[in-house]
């Protein structure tokens, strides 16, 4: 295959997702990962992508873009599952949880209710709703206690605003799950929203443990609203092993999922 013709796939592929992976495009296209590295490199030299850890992401897709929940549930489904269980991991029977927004920590659902008298508290209105679905389908003993906060919906159903605010700040939780839209070393916790930066501060401010769940292709991206500096994080869990950059802050704790890499900083 030609160089030209990788580009236009490559491109193809941005056309109808917000990011994609080097491994994904490499098998797709039948060719090594190295050679789609420096596709990437080329047509980020020409500013058609921009690259991350891990794949590409659309030039407008770092600050100010917030895709749906709806567009992101189908990507990287393997991955989201292998993150999620490692992030449940930490959990203890009869502990507090806060889970915030997104289609990762939306993989947690089916696992919280294998953990012994939770109480989850999210702005997650799919989670939420998944929750309620699950215990009422196999009404298990010590099923998870939900608190959903009120708020505006974002294209990613999630509840933001004052009212979430509010409520999140008037709560405890042991441990935050928290889901991001780029996650960077200098840059932090980052989210194209205002409105759920906003909340997902207060998410970071009313826990005791503060644990980041995000895939390779978040990683090295910088969104428009900083939620936290990334050493506010006490554990990093994503799907493939971070670079020098991040090793830096984090060192790798356990890995109970294949290929799926929890980082806890010292």
């Amino acid at each position: 295959m030609l160089a030209a013709e990788r580009h236009a796939a490559i491109l193809e592929r941005l056309a109808h997702q917000s990011a994609v992976r080097v491994s994904d495009v490499a098998l797709a296209l039948g060719v090594s990962e190295m050679t789609v590295r420096r596709d990437i490199d080329v047509l980020e030299s020409r500013g058609a992508l921009v690259r991350v850890h891990g794949g590409a992401v659309r030039p407008g897709s770092l600050s100010s873009v917030e895709p749906g929940f709806d567009a992101n549930r189908s990507r990287g489904g393997q991955a989201k599952q292998g993150i999620a269980a490692a992030a449940v991991s930490l959990l203890v029977p009869g502990m507090t949880v806060s889970i915030t927004g997104g289609t990762t920590t939306y993989a947690l659902a089916p696992l919280l209710t294998r953990v012994r008298g939770l109480t989850v508290i999210t702005n997650s209105l799919p989670l939420a709703d998944e929750l309620h679905r699950l215990n009422a389908a196999s009404a298990p003993d010590g099923a998870p206690r939900v608190l959903l906060s009120g708020g505006e919906l974002t294209p990613s159903k999630a509840l933001v605003g004052p009212l979430a605010t509010s409520t999140i700040a008037s709560l405890r939780a042991d441990l935050c799950f928290m889901g991001a839209h780029g996650v960077d070393a200098a840059a932090g916790i980052t989210t194209p929203n205002l409105a759920e930066a906003d909340t997902n501060q207060a998410f970071a401010r009313t826990c005791g443990k503060l644990v980041v769940l995000a895939d390779a292709t978040k990683i090295g991206v910088v969104s428009l609203a900083r939620v936290a500096p990334l050493d506010a994080a006490a554990a990093l869990v994503t799907d493939q092993q971070p670079d020098a950059r991040y090793a830096a802050l984090t060192r790798i704790l356990r890995d109970p999922v294949p290929d799926t890499h929890l980082e806890e900083r010292p």
